[in-house]
């Protein structure tokens, strides 16, 4: 079976742990647990802030390293998760069920694309 990356992209600058609906963490623990039971879930978790980040940058046969906070991108990789689905569809499915744990004045975007196999 195929496995997907999806790719939880959020602007960090508009996060806030506050708006969280109380039921939010209820909510996601079961989904998590239904996809993990289906046997779909890999792998996933959350990133740390761009603030901890640093990337490395090849180009001209040299590397250069920057420093996070990344304050010239808007929407960063905020989480991710490996999964192994029959197909696209599912995967898209499980990325929809996701986003709507999400309460609604939220801007998030699950980026879903299939890991080529060897």
């Amino acid at each position: 079976m195929p496995r997907f990356l999806s790719m939880v992209r959020v602007n960090e600058s508009e996060l806030s742990t506050e708006e969280f609906p109380e039921d939010f963490n209820e909510r996601m623990g079961a989904l998590l647990e239904e996809i993990t039971k289906a046997g779909v879930m890999l792998d996933t978790a959350g990133l740390t802030p761009t603030s901890d980040g640093t990337r490395v940058h090849w180009s001209d046969g040299k590397l250069s390293y920057t420093d996070g906070p990344f304050t010239e991108t808007k929407e960063v990789v905020g989480g991710y998760a490996i999964m192994q689905c029959k197909d696209k569809a599912e995967a898209l499915e499980w990325a929809k069920r996701f986003l709507e744990i999400h309460p609604e004045n939220w801007h998030v975007t699950c980026e879903v694309r299939q890991i080529a196999e060897g």
